[in-house]
């Protein structure tokens, strides 16, 4: 991915540093839920309610730590700014640009205290993105999915959740929650994570449009993270089997395709997963 020296997005917000006190939810347990849901997005408050409380979060990081993933993280940022404003602008709406929190070890957030097992996560009450860097590592060596371009895959995702939430889309599947059953409401959860999929798919096609930012291999990079992902693949690897009524984010296949789909098309209106007959 062609990103060194391009604007970086100021909405940047850097809270890694030393921690102190307990560490939200640790434990195997949290751990074993984190690898099934491995959150890229989605409803963060199923890992976080009950996971505890921590007596502090991150301390602001002194300068030098990790800037180059500082600087890689701001660009992608800044490019999902550029393509976003701009298709809002289209549909007749304005674009309100999300903060992105980078933290180490555990953070606050207005959707409650999470630690790093939680993977990267979207809150809507403050919106704002939030990723422990460290994630990345776990991307590569744990999943199988390195790349400069699955790392900006990861945060694509994150915004299209953040589109969701300007949109009102969370909203709606949220107000059903104790209205259908959990195996209903899992259904709607994985369309709004297809959907996220799509929108990361979005915003890869007008970026490399407007600024040519792909690389041979990159979009195999990003299809690969989709694939790592999938809940059947995590299930798997977690305990041997797989419980489709329990999904909440959707195949490995599954999420190919919607990410494909959305480089393909480019345009938003092809995104609704809510209607799709087949997802």
């Amino acid at each position: 991915m062609e990103w060194k020296g391009r604007r970086q997005s100021g909405n940047v917000e850097d809270r890694r540093g030393a921690t102190g006190g307990k560490v939200v939810g640790g434990g195997i347990g949290v751990i074993v839920i984190a690898l099934l849901v491995m959150v890229l997005g989605g409803d963060p408050m199923a890992v976080l309610s009950g996971a505890g409380q921590g007596s502090s979060v991150a301390a602001p990081a002194g300068p030098g730590i990790d800037d180059e993933g500082r600087e890689f993280v701001s660009v992608v940022l800044a490019d999902t700014e550029d393509v976003w404003k701009d298709l809002f602008k289209k549909m007749g709406r304005t674009y309100q640009e999300p903060i992105l929190v980078l933290f180490g070890g555990e953070v606050e957030s207005a959707c409650g205290y999470a630690n790093a097992a939680v993977g990267p996560f979207y809150c809507p009450a403050d919106n704002k993105v939030y990723i422990d860097l460290a994630f990345y590592s776990d991307l590569k060596d744990r999943f199988g999915a390195p790349g400069d371009f699955a790392q900006a895959y990861v945060i694509a995702h994150e915004i299209g959740h953040h589109v969701q939430n300007q949109l009102g889309i969370s909203r709606k599947v949220q107000q059903m929650k104790g209205r259908v059953s959990e195996e209903e409401y899992n259904q709607l959860s994985v369309r709004l994570e297809l959907q996220a999929d799509f929108y990361a798919g979005v915003w890869a096609h007008h970026a490399h449009q407007t600024k040519g930012v792909l690389e041979p291999g990159d979009l195999e990079e990003a299809l690969q993270a989709a694939a790592a992902i999938g809940d059947d693949r995590l299930q798997k690897q977690a305990q041997g089997y797989v419980v489709p009524e329990s999904f909440t984010h959707g195949t490995s296949e599954q999420r190919m395709r919607w990410f494909q789909k959305g480089w393909e098309s480019g345009r938003v209106e092809d995104g609704d997963t809510f209607t799709a007959r087949r997802l």
